[in-house]
């Protein structure tokens, strides 16, 4: 990999991938940023909370022109087949080339090409002399996957630039100028656990291999939540084969389609059989339901140890009912570009700790009224069933400016270099752009990137050529500044 073109870029993002860094991981990573940007004798400064800033002066004859930032996270979101032994606060990523030859891709892991790819091309151009280039600046910030914490944070008048390149999206040939805000909402039932029935069993239902996904950029694809497909088998179990709920867990990042779920459940001894065949029917059902989206799918039960408490019938009928409730998905695409989503929300994890089960939903929208709203439903369905609801994390959505000096400079370039307009586009997934923009507001911005395939699942993939072609656009811009 690291004798792919340009070499600087990959060799960089061949060193990140042996920097454990998934999101709340920072220390390791943040150091060895600022090594690297002192390494080469330039102006290197962290901030208080773990953000990396690194200098590097115009180029000869550029020095009058107003300065640009290079933009990226340091995070990754951290995903893994179920069957997958690693360990990323360890573990290197064991990254490799397809046998096609045409992508990069990770054994069974997450990549980290979101952001590791927009992470390297800064760190490339950084450490090239030959790149032309008014004064540049390099902003690394931390933990944007679970909250945008680096942006949010960032203090005002530390940045110098009047442009910023945002390295953090997802499809070559596409410029991105406005993007969704977000907002966090948690539901948490508190309750005192009961004693299990004298003489009943334990099956573990495990609902695993579906593709998962970035809630923002795939949340369209209409992927199975599982976490919303076991909870419609829970209620199945309970209503009619006198099932208890003891545990359920599934998911664990807010900005990834849930790809497995897990309950414990206790049962009658002599409903055994009954309870296997349902978890037959269902697995059938899902993989009849999903046939051409979902055909790695599996559903199995499997008899564990019984529990000696499992939560009251209330407080899991009520969970149950406010699960099957709560929206996931699309809520509404925008009227005047019906192909991009404008509001949606992620059911994203169910977690169960003793006395205390929590469902953590990330809802989007690119109009904030709009996310208030969706949110207000989720908190609605929440708390009639008991819950407490909290909000938390939101972040503002970026809105276009299809004006900007900015984007013409950077449609015209990509029109010399290749020959072929770029489309201007909104995402529906976050980007730090929005945040940014608050401290600075006369900052002038556009996102951009390779193509990446599957961010924040284990299929993520970024193709080699569009690579070459996104660091050919980057060194070009620059000289156009």
């Amino acid at each position: 990999m690291k004798n792919l073109q340009p070499q600087g870029l990959w060799s960089s993002f061949y060193s990140l991938t042996q920097v454990p860094r998934p999101s709340g991981k920072r220390k390791e990573i943040a150091e060895f940023l600022v090594n690297y940007g002192k390494s080469l004798g330039l102006e290197t400064l962290q901030d208080e909370i773990g953000n990396v800033l690194i200098r590097k002066p115009a180029s000869a004859g550029m020095e009058g022109h107003p300065g640009v930032i290079l933009q990226g996270h340091m995070d990754m979101v951290p995903q893994k087949n179920s069957d997958k032994v690693f360990d990323f606060e360890k573990d290197p990523i064991e990254a490799y080339i397809e046998e096609n030859g045409e992508w990069v891709t990770a054994d069974g892991t997450t990549l980290g090409a979101d952001d590791g790819i927009g992470v390297a091309t800064a760190m490339a151009i950084l450490a090239d002399k030959n790149a032309v280039h008014p004064p540049l600046e390099a902003l690394f910030t931390i933990d944007e996957e679970t909250g945008m914490y680096g942006a949010n944070d960032l203090k005002a008048g530390w940045l110098k630039g009047k442009y910023l390149l945002n390295l953090d999206s997802e499809t070559e040939g596409e410029l991105y100028v406005g993007c969704a805000g977000g907002i966090d909402v948690e539901a948490t039932f508190r309750y005192e656990p009961v004693a299990t029935e004298e003489g009943d069993i334990a099956l573990k239902v495990e609902l695993k291999g579906c593709k998962g996904g970035h809630s923002g950029c795939d949340i369209h694809l209409q992927r199975a939540n599982a976490i919303k497909l076991l909870f419609r088998f829970l209620k199945d179990a309970v209503a009619n084969f006198e099932a208890r709920l003891a545990c359920v867990n599934g998911g664990n990042m807010r900005n990834a389609i849930p790809r497995e779920a897990s309950a414990v459940i206790t049962i009658p001894a002599e409903s055994y059989q009954d309870l296997q065949d349902l978890v037959d029917r269902y697995e059938d059902l899902w993989l009849r339901e999903y046939d051409g989206i979902e055909p790695d799918l599996t559903f199995k039960a499997t008899e564990v140890e019984c529990p000696k408490t499992e939560m009251p019938e209330d407080v899991q009928d009520f969970l149950i009912h406010a699960i099957t409730l709560c929206p996931h998905g699309v809520y509404r695409f925008i009227p005047e570009m019906p192909d991009i989503v404008e509001t949606s929300n992620n059911l994203a994890i169910i977690k169960t700790k003793e006395g205390m089960v929590s469902a953590i939903c990330l809802t989007r929208s690119n109009v904030e009224s709009r996310k208030e709203e969706l949110a207000s439903v989720i908190q609605s369905a929440f708390s009639l069933a008991g819950a407490d609801v909290t909000f938390s994390g939101a972040y503002p959505g970026w809105q276009p400016n299809f004006k900007s000096t900015l984007l013409a400079t950077m449609k015209s370039v990509y029109e010399q270099e290749f020959g072929a307009s770029p489309r201007i586009v909104t995402i529906h997934a976050g980007l730090e752009c929005g945040i940014i923009g608050g401290n600075y507001p006369n900052m002038e911005m556009i996102s951009f990137g390779p193509t990446i395939e599957h961010p924040h699942s284990p299929d993520e993939r970024v193709n080699i050529a569009t690579v070459q072609k996104f660091y050919q656009y980057v060194l070009a811009a620059l000289k156009a500044f």
